[in-house]
């Protein structure tokens, strides 16, 4: 099981609290890790990624074991430690402004 953690935004609009717990098969990356997400919370669907392109929103950064891997390839597998479930894989909606 792959641990989540989602914006407080998409937590709200998906009706959950705290992390989210996806069955992700393996080679665990990005793109299948939101794959799963909008597979289970449909309601989720183009709010991380293009509906069309199916590239990350701008706004919205990925990150694993305390980097940011927003810039990764989407296909590139996550770190063990999050394919494992011992560490959450955080999505972030980045802040802009200044």
């Amino acid at each position: 099981m792959v641990r989540v953690v989602l914006p407080f935004h998409l937590r709200t609009l998906a009706r959950v609290t705290g992390e989210v717990e996806l069955d992700v098969q393996a080679p665990v990356t990005q793109r299948t890790v939101v794959d799963a997400i909008e597979a289970a919370y449909p309601m989720l669907r183009g709010t991380i990624r293009d509906h069309q392109t199916r590239q990350r929103r701008p706004l919205v950064r990925f990150f694993a074991c305390q980097e940011d891997i927003s810039y990764d390839p989407p296909d590139t597998p996550l770190p063990e430690a999050i394919a494992s479930g011992k560490e959450p894989l955080l999505i972030v909606g980045a802040l802009a402004g200044g």
